[in-house]
């Protein structure tokens, strides 16, 4: 006992020592303490396992409560008896009360302590990322606004519980876009541990209303087909107790809501990313040697045909998605339909792959070195891709083995092979275009060593310049009064020329350097503007394929051909799974090409 003892004071003495021996610097950096580590150690390794530590809590508390949501979420639909969805919609009220009591103490408390935020990382929270969620939470609002009117028409045969929960989702979503519009970028450096746990808990909470949002969106289209089969064998039969009344307000506020519902999936999504990468930087400390984040302007010089032709494909997206829709609402839908539909579909996947391919083999041409800076921003781009990618994939594969195994030589059974199969490649080269884009570093590193060359040749002209007047100066000291006049001309003499030596050598340098900026410029300028023009079409059609789908336009179920073969459960379990993933894909697809785009 003695001996632990003495080694214990010793340890203890050891690390004074080293704290004694630290920066004085450090006394304004905040380092975290954990209660799993209250060893003495160096400050520095007890920062890093206390910052690991923190993480593992915080994960396994997130991990907690996405699964009690998700066995809540998941007895919902399978036992509608033992758990309903008021019980679904009561823990999930609880869950947004403690995150807005953390999100108003965030930003009442911690992000006001002295030294809080004493870092700011660049590269979170851009421009588009803090759009979106803005734009979608106004859209979520309004769809909360809409259930409410709904309700209320309703409130004969609705429970009280469907106004109370939307009304709670309209405060969570105010608050929390707040938040993340003015503190995405925060690296807190106080409240550690607690911070954490309140960032995972909300993204806890953003994944269980995104769960909860599909699992409705499925009995909802479920049931609206149901019914409209019902409607086609049993004409003027009502069978269902609680509909919406033949009033125009009741209509408008059902169509709302069908028509505003996949915002309220986009915004959790984002959300979640956003939060990630606040919980990322978490006791993040930027070095001050660290590279800024050049801020590049979008501009529209230098690109013509990338416009032309993805403004082409939206105005025919636009056309096809009209006439579908007015198409296929009806009672009956016809089949020329789907065919132009997949028609569309067919025609512009191939030309998205192929310059994807193209941007893919410039990028290798361009041999620009890749930037390896940690980046958590980037890095969550790269798994959101990926991970948003197996939704449009997946369901790809399960409609070419419904197919193929069917009769993949009918017109519409073709076409929709066809489109599976050409989604799949379109998908994986746009993701190697994108992260291949993303991990190149700008072109700015030519400027930068024009302007140092231009810097050294200045500098080297004035330290000449400077020798010259001391050594003038020092001879015009030791100089007889009677030759002053003549020693001064002769020096004079002398500065002139070699300035103007100095000038023409300056001149000569300058120009070289000059013409090898406009040579190597010239050499990559055809490439930047085919990744501009490139990227630019790219964004485009994904905003085309992310609206299509975003307002209703979902052929995959209503085309009839993988229900039936998978029947319809299955399918639309599939199809609901795989649907938002595919959304969110395209929308955050729109964000890398643009940041490829700036960055060509």
């Amino acid at each position: 006992m003695s001996g632990n003892k003495v080694s214990k004071q010793k340890s203890c003495q050891h690390c004074k020592d080293r704290s004694a021996s630290a920066p004085h610097d450090t006394s304004t950096i905040h380092y975290e303490k954990f209660w799993l580590y209250r060893h003495c150690s160096s400050v520095q390794q007890r920062d890093r396992q206390a910052q690991k530590a923190g993480q593992l809590f915080s994960g396994l508390l997130a991990m907690n409560v996405v699964f009690l949501g998700s066995a809540f979420v998941s007895s919902m639909i399978f036992n509608h008896v033992a758990i309903t969805l008021a019980d679904v919609w009561i823990l999930l009220s609880i869950l947004k009360v403690l995150c807005l009591c953390w999100i108003i103490y965030y930003l009442l408390g911690t992000s006001r302590q002295p030294h809080a935020v004493l870092y700011r990382d660049s590269h979170a929270g851009p421009m588009w990322i803090r759009g979106s969620v803005l734009l979608f939470g106004i859209f979520s609002i309004l769809l909360n606004t809409f259930h409410i009117g709904y309700s209320a028409v309703l409130i004969q045969c609705k429970s009280r519980v469907e106004i109370v929960f939307p009304s709670i989702e309209i405060l969570f979503i105010c608050t929390q876009a707040f938040f993340l519009w003015h503190h995405s970028k925060d690296c807190i450096q106080v409240q550690h541990n607690f911070t954490r746990c309140g960032l995972m808990l909300t993204i806890a909470t953003n994944l269980l209303l995104w769960l909860l949002a599909v699992t409705n969106d499925t009995i909802h289209m479920e049931i609206e087909s149901q019914l409209r089969e019902v409607e086609q064998r049993f004409a003027g039969n009502e069978t269902v107790s609680c509909t919406c009344p033949n009033t125009t307000i009741c209509k408008v506020f059902q169509k709302g809501y069908i028509l505003l519902y996949p915002f309220n999936t986009e915004f959790c999504l984002v959300c979640c990313s956003v939060l990630y990468v606040m919980w990322k930087n978490v006791g993040r400390r930027i070095s001050h040697h660290h590279v800024p984040h050049i801020k590049h302007k979008f501009k529209l010089q230098g690109v013509v045909f990338g416009p032309l032709l993805g403004a082409i494909a939206v105005i025919i997206g636009i056309c096809v998605f009209m006439m579908y829709q007015i198409q296929a609402t009806s009672s009956v839908p016809d089949r020329q339909v789907f065919v132009m539909f997949y028609s569309y579909y067919v025609v512009l996947l191939p030309l998205m792959s192929v310059g994807a391919v193209v941007g893919t083999i410039i990028h290798a041409l361009e041999k620009k070195e890749l930037d390896t800076v940690k980046n958590p921003t980037r890095s969550l781009d790269v798994i959101l891709l990926m991970g948003a990618a197996l939704g449009q994939i997946g369901m790809s594969y399960f409609s070419i083995v419904a197919l193929v195994a069917t009769d993949p030589r009918e017109l519409l059974n073709s076409l929709i092979l066809s489109y599976s199969v050409l989604l799949i490649l379109q998908t994986i080269t746009q993701n190697i275009f994108i992260i291949d884009g993303l991990h190149r570093q700008p072109l700015v590193a030519i400027t930068e060593a024009r302007r140092t060359g231009h810097a050294r040749h200045h500098a080297a002209a004035s330290e000449l310049r400077e020798e010259e007047e001391t050594t003038t100066g020092s001879r015009q000291g030791h100089t007889h009064s009677g030759k002053e006049e003549e020693t001064k001309e002769e020096q004079i003499h002398e500065a002139c020329d070699q300035r103007r030596l100095s000038m023409l050598e300056l001149g000569q340098e300058i120009r070289r350097a000059s013409l090898s900026y406009i040579h190597s410029y010239s050499h990559l300028s055809w490439k930047r503007r085919a990744l501009r023009e490139i990227s630019f079409f790219l964004v485009l059609c994904n905003i085309i394929l992310w609206v299509i789908p975003t307002f209703g336009a979902h052929p995959v179920f209503e085309n009839g051909l993988e229900k039936s073969f998978y029947g319809y459960s299955t399918w639309f379990a599939i199809v609901n799974f795989g649907l938002p993933l595919g959304v969110f894909y395209r929308m955050h697809s729109v964000g890398g090409l643009l940041e490829v785009y700036v960055t060509a």
